[in-house]
Order: C-alpha cells, then sequence, then structure tokens
C-alpha cells in the first residue's frame, strides 16, 4: 500500500519499521515539531522522524491540520491510507476523508478500555490481568473509531509501564500489517466500539508518582511498576526525595529497616531505589551507605 504515516514517540516508531520491512511505500511521515531540550535548548528531532529520515522519508510538520497548502499536500501522495500511532493531535474529518481506506490507527489498549494518551501505564497501575492493541478506523472522535481487530497479551506480576510499552510496540507493528493486509484482503468488517468501562487514561504527570502511603500496599506497588521508567513513584526520606524503582508487599513490617513502609493495608518493602543525587541501586547497596 502507498501509506501517510502519522506518528511522534518511540511507541510509533516499530510500526514504521514494520511497514518498511514489509515493502509499504511510506511517502511521507507527519510527526510533531522538533523539541528543544537540554542546557543549551537545541532542537531534536521526534523518534518518528529520526526513522524516517534514515531511510530519506519525506517529514512534515503542519502547524495547522487545516490548512489548505497541507491538505492539498497529503491529496497529491494519493495514499491509499493514513496511518496515525501516537500523533498527538486530534485529526479533522477533512483530512480523515482523504485516503480511500480511511486513517488507520494504532492503539495501546483493548478498545473500548483506556482511550486516551497513557493507557500502557494505566492498565499496569489499575492491576489488568492482560492488554493489547486495537486497530481502528478512525473517527472524529477520541479513540472512538469503529475496531478492524484487536491483538491480546498478559501483563505479568512484574510487569513495568516500560516493559508493556516494548511489548506492545512490538505488537504493534505486527498488528498494523495484519489489518492493512484484511483490508486489502477484504476480509475485515469494521465493528462498533461498545461503551468503555474504565476511566480515561489521561496523560501522566510527576505529580502522579508521589505515593500516599494511605493506600494499599498492593495498590502502590502497582503504581511502582506502572510508571517505571517514567515519571516513576517517589517519596521523601530526611527531606530528600527517594525514587522507588522496585517493591514488595509484605503483612508484616520491619521498624529497623527505613525501606519499610507502613501503608493503609501491609506494609511495602523498597528493593530498588534512588535516593536525591546519588545513582539507582539495590536496597541493599543503599542501606550499606545510609546513615539514620
Amino acid at each position: 500500500m502507498k501509506i501517510v504515516y502519522f506518528g511522534t514517540p518511540d511507541f510509533a516508531v516499530k510500526p514504521l519499521q514494520a511497514l518498511i520491512e514489509k515493502g509499504h511505500e511510506v511517502c511521507a511521515v507527519v510527526t510533531r515539531e522538533d523539541k528543544p531540550r537540554g542546557r543549551g535548548y537545541e532542537l531534536f528531532p521526534t523518534p518518528v522522524k529520526e526513522e524516517a529520515l534514515k531511510y530519506s522519508i519525506p517529514v512534515i510538520h503542519p502547524v495547522k491540520l487545516k490548512d489548505e497548502q497541507f491538505l492539498n499536500q497529503l491529496k497529491q501522495f494519493g495514499a491509499d491510507c493514513f496511518v496515525v500511532v501516537a500523533y498527538g493531535r486530534i485529526l479533522p474529518k477533512v483530512l480523515l476523508d482523504i485516503p480511500r481506506y480511511g486513517c488507520i490507527n494504532v492503539h495501546g489498549s483493548l478498545l473500548p478500555s483506556y482511550r486516551g494518551a497513557a493507557p500502557i501505564q494505566w492498565a499496569v497501575i489499575d492491576g489488568l490481568k492482560e492488554s493489547g492493541v486495537t486497530t481502528m478506523l478512525m473517527d472524529e472522535g477520541l479513540d472512538t473509531g469503529d475496531i478492524l481487530r484487536q491483538y491480546r497479551i498478559p501483563i505479568n506480576p512484574d510487569e513495568t509501564g516500560g516493559s508493556l510499552f516494548d511489548k506492545l510496540a512490538d505488537l504493534g507493528g505486527l498488528a498494523l500489517i495484519d489489518t492493512l493486509q484484511g483490508l486489502e484482503d477484504g476480509t475485515i468488517s469494521p465493528v462498533k466500539q461498545g461503551e468503555t468501562d474504565t476511566e480515561y487514561a489521561r496523560m501522566l504527570t510527576k505529580a502522579d508518582g508521589k505515593i500516599d502511603f494511605n493506600d494499599s500496599a498492593v495498590k502502590i506497588e502497582r503504581l511502582v511498576r506502572g510508571l517505571n521508567p517514567w515519571p516513576s513513584a517517589y517519596t521523601t526520606l530526611n527531606g530528600k526525595t527517594l525514587k522507588i524503582w522496585k517493591a514488595r508487599v509484605s503483612e508484616t513490617g520491619d521498624d529497623d529497616n527505613p525501606l519499610c513502609f507502613k501503608t493503609g493495608d501491609g506494609y511495602l518493602y523498597a528493593t530498588e531505589v534512588q535516593l536525591e543525587g546519588k545513582k539507582r541501586m539495590d536496597a541493599a547497596t543503599f542501606l550499606l551507605g545510609y546513615k539514620h
């Protein structure tokens, strides 16, 4: 197929790679603008732009999606479909209507559950047993389009937001190729979404990582995993921020262990931590150098 690809972060790189490897013609990539980083505010491209440039694929970052010049440029590509993976902007109807197969979205949840920007992390935080990828035919709503296909994987007991992210990114590439083949073969019948049974999976902030020890140890341990590697769960220890990277739940506590926290239900042992200004380390190493 001839495709225009819309995507921005790391999650969108694997599906783009899958398209290229399978011989689809990616005639352009649409991504967000370069962002300044570091003390010198040097501009850096998005991960998707970096990948596109490796293959000399033209890159576009429009200011307005309804701009006539941009829309005409898209029409001139004559693409069979637009593929959208974590682009970060809502596409207007005038754009959705351009390609003959429509706009295909790859979403990191089993829709209609976890519509929104951070479905992967929230699935871990909420203690789900499985997650997956949904490919859908986009409409004007936010993750409300007709479902094309769904692909499920289990969430392991030690799953982190980062490990599930990587698995679903890989699955997203496979799902996209399979879906495009089904569209070409005429073997896919779009299915309307039902009502969602979860809250909107809103974007996470650093403030979400602040641990409330009135919560249960089980809930906090899931938070620790879900927010690993970003934005990370944290508390304070003697006035300094203590990031908790790994933890385990226990029914009994240890008053002599500064890394044992009493919670609203049970105890939480931090097993991998990072004190403000220090490196990340396991609990045993941390306690060797910690004076309290």
